[in-house]
């Protein structure tokens, strides 16, 4: 494994590495409110076939997590970084692991470029309404009114007990979990500045909604190789969402796995072993 920072059009974007340039590349991007550091079992596990990525998003892990007054954070502005850095980093051809906020953002990279995109592995990654849960309705309540109120009703997601419950429900046995995860989640939401971009994301995640016909529009028309490796259990992103691509994706490998929505947490082994068949196919 190795550990490196990249300028990105004026941006540090720090990210990991595993495995040999030349062979395949595979990018992994992390969602909320985590990092590279998710990917930290899987990676290992993929390096000797595969050219595994995983950067940070802007304003998350190690990555630079510019002023609101410079940088606006919306999802498009997250494409446009990971865009940009596959380019800096001489990624033309690439399959993409996306979980959650991951998969907004690599499938606006993928609507722009499919020519560049080999395959999709989707891990607790949304792009259907089927698969929100009413854990999103005070979120949803943000959207439809964007008040200070509703804004501060959803610091609550920002705490550290809601960042252990995130890891931990579904979870068939909690002490499998390990604690560095939501630690080091919590120390980087503890930094002066980000809860407001966390809030801001949150906002504009409004807008991935409003993308979920494009998404899928771009599904059945490049029909991408595609696998969905799910905790059945997560509280946000329901099963019903990782079916729902066999709508646009009749081929599309289905895995549900037993557990949350961090499913690497307590799953990395099977999960590799999913994705070392499905690639090899």
């Amino acid at each position: 494994m190795r550990y490196r920072t990249i300028d990105v059009d004026g941006l540090d974007v720090f990210y990991r590495e595993a495995g040999e340039p030349g062979a395949p590349n595979l990018l992994l991007l992390h969602g909320f409110p985590s990092s590279s550091h998710m990917f930290r079992d899987l990676m290992p596990l993929l390096a000797d076939r595969f050219h595994v990525i995983a950067p940070d998003l802007p304003g998350f892990g190690r990555t630079a997590m510019p002023a609101r007054d410079a940088f606006a954070y919306t999802f498009d502005n997250l494409a446009r970084v990971v865009e940009r850095f596959t380019e800096v980093m001489s990624l033309d051809r690439f399959a993409v692991y996306v979980f959650d906020y991951g998969a907004p953002t690599g499938y606006r990279v993928a609507m722009r470029h499919p020519e560049r995109i080999t395959a999709i592995i989707s891990q607790n990654g949304n792009a259907y309404e089927d698969g929100l849960s009413d854990g999103w309705d005070p979120i949803r309540s943000y959207w439809r009114e964007p008040s200070t109120a509703n804004r501060d009703a959803l610091r609550s997601f920002l705490r550290p007990e809601a960042t252990l419950w995130q890891y931990t429900h579904g979870v068939p046995d909690a002490t499998a979990v390990s604690p560095d995860g939501y630690s080091l989640d919590d120390f980087y939401l503890a930094r002066p500045g980000a809860d407001e971009i966390q809030l801001d994301l949150f906002r504009d995640y409004a807008s991935n909604v409003a993308l979920y016909p494009a998404f899928q529009d771009y599904f059945r028309t490049h029909r991408p190789p595609f696998l969905a490796v799910w905790g059945r259990n997560d509280p946000f992103f329901l099963p019903a969402g990782a079916e729902a691509y066999k709508r646009d994706i009749p081929d599309a490998d289905i895995r549900l796995f037993e557990t949350g929505h961090f499913a690497l947490e307590t799953h990395a082994g099977p999960i590799a072993v999913a994705i070392r068949e499905f690639l090899a196919g």
